[in-house]
C-alpha cells in the first residue's frame, strides 16, 4: 500500500542543484525532507534535515519512512576524481536508496543521472537510442546507478531516470569558477581547436522543471535533458566575454596536445580537471528533447548564452564571500586553479 503522505525526500538537498529543488518543492507548498551529510547554506522554513551518508542503509531507511517521493540528486561529480567514491556513492548508495524506498512502499523515485553514461558519442544529437558507453569511471558508476533503477522498476518500484547535461544557473560553481573568474580578471579563456563543437547546457531551473513534471508521471522511463537553445562551445564563451566588457578573449588550444596535457595534469592532480573534462570539451554534445517535450511537456527557458550570463553576474556579486568561504560542496565552491595558472602567460 502507498503512503499518501505527501513527503519529498531530497537526496543531496544540501548541494547546488539539490538545494534549488528543496527551494522550488517549499514554494509549491511541498512538504520536503533532505538527506545530506551536510546541513543546508540557507535552511528553507519548514524543511525537515537529517544528516545522513547514503551508504548508511539505517539513513536511508529512516529518510525514506513515510515518503511520497524521492529525488535522488546526491552523487560523487567528477571533479572528486576518486574511483572508490563514484562506485560507494553513486552504486552502493543508490541500491541502499531504492531499497529503502521499496521497503517504505514510496510512489514515486525520480533518480539523476549524467550525460556522462554516453561517453563520447560518435553522433549527435544523442538520441535515446544512443548506446551508454561510458568512457571514464564516473559516467561508468552512474550508468551502473541506472541499472539498479531499472532492475528495481522491473520488481515495481516506480523509477524514472533523468540524464541532464552540464547544469549551469546562479550559484553554479566548481570549474565553471575558474573561467569566470579569468573573465573577472580580463585574462583569456579557451577552446580546444576552433572551438566550433555545439555543446549543450541545461539551466537548473529548467531541470528542477523536469524533476517535478516527472514526479507527476506514473510510469519508469528515461529522459535526457537540456536547452533548446545552445551553439559552439566558442559562440558561447565570446558571448559570455562580451558581455562582461573586461577585455577577455576566447582562444584556441592545439586539439591534440590540449587533451592530453588535460589528462596527465588532471590524472596527476596539479589540475582540477577530471577525465570527463579532457574527453567533451572539445566533443559535440547535445541532445535529443523530443521525448521529454511529449511526455513531461519540457520547455527549457534558458538558452546557453543566457544562463552562462546569470552565473557569471552572479558569481561578481558573490565573488568575495565564494572566495572566503570553504567546506561546501564541490558544485557551490571555488576551486584552485592548480597548473591552470600557467595559462595566463600562453
Amino acid at each position: 500500500m502507498r503512503n499518501d503522505s505527501g513527503v519529498n525526500l531530497v537526496t543531496g538537498g544540501s548541494g547546488y542543484f539539490g538545494s534549488l529543488l528543496v527551494r522550488r518543492l517549499v514554494d509549491e507548498g511541498k512538504r520536503v525532507r533532505v538527506l545530506d551529510l551536510l546541513d543546508m547554506c540557507e535552511r528553507f522554513p519548514g524543511v525537515e534535515f537529517q544528516r545522513g551518508d547514503i551508504r548508511d542503509e539505517a539513513a536511508c531507511q529512516r529518510a525514506c519512512a513515510n515518503v511520497d517521493t524521492v529525488f535522488h540528486c546526491v552523487a560523487q561529480v567528477p571533479i572528486a576524481k576518486d574511483k572508490e567514491l563514484f562506485w560507494s556513492v553513486n552504486f552502493d548508495g543508490t541500491k541502499l536508496l531504492l531499497n529503502a524506498a521499496r521497503d517504505a512502499n514510496v510512489r514515486k523515485v525520480i533518480h539523476l543521472s549524467s550525460s556522462a553514461v554516453y561517453g563520447v558519442p560518435r553522433e549527435a544529437p544523442i538520441t535515446q537510442s544512443t548506446p551508454t558507453v561510458p568512457a571514464e569511471p564516473y559516467g561508468a558508476a552512474k550508468l551502473a546507478g541506472e541499472t539498479l533503477c531499472h532492475e528495481a522498476a522491473q520488481a515495481g518500484l516506480d523509477v524514472t531516470i533523468l540524464r541532464p547535461r552540464t547544469i549551469m544557473g546562479h550559484g553554479r560553481l566548481g570549474i565553471m569558477q575558474i573561467i569566470f573568474e579569468w573573465i573577472y580578471q580580463g585574462r583569456n579563456v579557451y577552446v580546444l581547436g576552433k572551438g566550433n563543437n555545439r555543446y549543450q547546457f541545461v539551466h537548473a531551473d529548467d531541470l528542477a522543471d523536469a524533476c517535478l513534471a516527472a514526479a507527476k508521471r506514473t510510469g519508469a522511463n528515461v529522459y535526457n535533458i537540456g536547452a533548446a537553445e545552445f551553439g559552439t562551445m566558442r559562440e558561447t564563451l565570446e558571448e559570455l566575454a562580451s558581455a562582461a566588457r573586461t577585455g577577455s578573449r576566447v582562444k584556441s588550444l592545439p586539439y591534440r596536445p590540449a587533451v592530453l596535457a588535460m589528462k596527465v595534469t588532471g590524472r596527476l592532480g596539479l589540475a582540477p580537471l577530471a577525465a570527463y573534462h579532457s574527453l567533451v570539451y572539445g566533443a559535440e554534445v547535445y541532445f535529443d528533447l523530443e521525448k521529454a517535450r511529449e511526455d513531461l511537456g519540457y520547455r527549457p527557458q534558458w538558452s546557453n548564452s543566457a544562463m552562462f550570463l546569470q552565473s557569471y553576474e552572479w558569481y561578481v556579486a558573490n565573488r568575495e564571500e565564494i572566495l572566503r568561504e570553504k567546506g561546501r560542496s564541490p558544485h557551490r565552491s571555488a576551486m584552485k586553479e592548480g597548473i591552470l595558472k600557467l595559462l595566463r602567460w600562453v
